[in-house]
């Protein structure tokens, strides 16, 4: 029985180390600012991200905290942070600054929310620009690059087209 749970365990150890080594994708980031980090940040994160002043990643999936959070790629599930950087999100964006690209879909909150391409959602915030939308604006300074109800309007600003 001894014999079984050790090569058991090895087995599921070398499984285990192989997968993390090899991976193009980790579960868990941990940074202190870019480069001090576990995961390098050409790697994607599936799963938990944690960065303490600056972390910075291909793609990330799951939860992702941190003073600033830069995402070269796609974002998807919750950003938590003082300033958000994607090149496209869907889910939900919170910071006080949050600057994202690309098709994204979803909510942004934050005290200003500039998103360069389409956005499909609801953004809420003091300033929000959308270069396209498909969802509406929420805040003192409402900015929709083409069609839109106008093209800048206090209070809400929407387009559903």
């Amino acid at each position: 029985m001894k014999t079984f749970s050790i090569i058991f365990y090895s087995t599921l150890f070398f499984v285990c180390f192989t997968s993390i080594s090899y991976s193009q994708e980790q579960s868990i980031q941990l940074s202190l600012f870019n480069p001090i980090q576990i995961v390098p940040e050409s790697q994607s994160i599936s799963g938990f991200r944690f960065n303490l002043i600056y972390g910075k990643n291909a793609n990330v999936t799951g939860f992702d905290l941190g003073l600033v959070n830069e995402s070269t790629g796609f974002q998807k599930g919750f950003q938590l942070g003082g300033v958000n950087l994607t090149g496209g999100i869907t889910g939900w964006q919170a910071g006080f600054v949050n600057l994202s690209k690309g098709m994204s879909e979803g909510l942004q909150t934050g005290s200003v929310n500039y998103h360069q391409g389409h956005f499909k959602g609801l953004q809420f915030s003091i300033v929000n620009y959308a270069a396209t939308l498909h969802g509406l604006q929420l805040g003192l300074i409402n900015i929709i690059g083409e069609g839109g109800f106008l093209p800048v309007f206090p209070i809400f600003n929407f387009d559903f087209d």
